[in-house]
């Protein structure tokens, strides 16, 4: 049972007033201190209300319930072997690679800047922001949480070997739903989890505002795949598939915020 402190309590108040009314999710206890702190300054404790809600969509049926090829641990993204990679002006060989310059694929380097590498380096930006909040979702015992994010981290990953290797990204799978039923929860939560969408509010807790955080860098991945993929002035993707992925990718995202909301993760005050 999770246990909130006086500085936990502070925190949630900021501003301590005679008689005020605190709510709190039901269950919690309180340590000696914190009761000391109601006591002193006479608040009202309220549990918060728990609606019935209507239980998550059932995992879409898929190959005997395993996971996804891309779904796994990390490794070292570069093989080196074979020819070594040519520059793209000259097409001789580089032995000595320039600062300025990476590799593009396997056979190429191209200088840092270019829109498909700034693109790659928003992936990476991503991908270790949700690492990063499944860090603290685990801090917080949202186990499930975490491990959703964990996938999505994975599902980075896939996006951004297939644009390297230049082959289809395959497609996304969280929390048991493929991307038509993402696309249906994530447009219709009302009927599919029966909540509104979100507008995310001071009063709403630090991880909901993580998730809200990492959908719109999410999005703004997205921004720097049409940049380096639907360059003007015709704006026609030449890797639909990428444009695809990262539209779906943030609303994976979104359909965590939407769980969490619904009171579908266990979860403690920190």
């Amino acid at each position: 049972m999770p246990v909130i402190t006086e500085v936990e309590l502070r925190d949630r108040i900021r501003r301590p007033r005679r008689g005020l009314k605190v709510t709190v999710p039901p269950g919690v206890r309180f340590s000696p201190s914190a009761r000391d702190f109601i006591a002193q300054w006479g608040l009202e404790i309220v549990e918060e209300r728990q609606e019935p809600q209507p239980p998550a969509p059932e995992p879409t049926p898929g190959a005997g319930g395993q996971r996804p090829a891309w779904d796994k641990p990390a490794s070292f993204p570069v093989q080196f072997s074979g020819e070594r990679p040519r520059c793209p002006v000259c097409g001789q060989p580089v032995h000595d690679k320039p600062e300025h310059m990476t590799q593009l694929d396997a056979t190429h380097f191209a200088p840092k800047n270019i829109p498909r590498l700034r693109f790659r380096g928003k992936m990476d930006s991503v991908q270790g922001l949700m690492q990063l909040i499944a860090a603290r979702a685990r801090s917080w015992r949202l186990t499930d949480l975490a491990g959703h994010l964990d996938t999505l981290a994975a599902y980075c990953r896939e996006i951004v070997s297939a644009e390297y290797n230049d082959r289809e990204v395959a497609p996304i799978e969280v929390a048991g739903l493929d991307e038509a039923a993402l696309r249906e929860a994530t447009h219709h939560p009302q009927k599919v989890l029966g909540i509104p969408h979100l507008t995310p509010g001071p009063d709403d807790h630090e991880i909901l505002h993580w998730l809200n955080y990492l959908r719109a860098q999410v999005r703004e991945a997205e921004l720097g795949a049409l940049d380096a993929f639907a360059p003007p002035p015709m704006y026609e993707p030449t890797r639909p598939d990428l444009i695809r992925a990262l539209n779906r990718l943030s609303s994976a995202v979104y359909y965590l915020e939407l769980l969490y909301k619904a009171g579908q993760f266990d979860w403690r005050v920190p």
